[in-house]
């Protein structure tokens, strides 16, 4: 009984591994849309994206949730994917949505503090980016 009671963490890297995984996933799901020509063109109805630079815009930004989230999950240059999701979906939550962080563009903006985490630490002992760089460590 002391153990859920405890300050002390349990299951830290399956448990953040899990997390790592369902973000990844969730952006992969999200990006996966660039494929899909009935919904980009309905992206590009939306007001702030019928300017000139409206069509690079979704398609980057789609572009990065796909190749962010496919690197996140398989934990491969975890922190610059993370640098990317957080850069897309402070986008979404401050410029596409209106910065209302507390209620209608809280979604885009728990995925920024999402991989704030992964900036902060890593992708874990159960990454590519372990088996690639344990040896690098200070």
């Amino acid at each position: 009984m002391s153990k859920p009671l405890s300050p002390y963490p349990i299951w830290q890297v399956v448990g953040l591994t899990l997390v790592r995984l369902t973000v990844g996933y969730f952006m992969i799901y999200h990006g996966w849309e660039v494929f899909s020509t009935e919904k980009m063109n309905g992206y590009l109805q939306w007001d702030m994206f019928k300017n000139s630079s409206g069509k690079t815009m979704v398609y980057l930004g789609k572009g990065a949730e796909l190749v962010g989230g496919i690197f996140l999950s398989i934990g491969l240059f975890t922190r610059i994917a993370a640098v990317i999701l957080m850069g897309t979906m402070t986008y979404i939550a401050f410029f596409v949505g209106h910065g209302k962080i507390w209620y209608d563009d809280q979604h885009p903006f728990l995925f920024v503090l999402l991989g704030a985490v992964y900036l902060f630490i890593g992708g874990g002992p159960l990454s590519i980016d372990y088996f690639l760089f344990k040896n690098k460590r200070r």
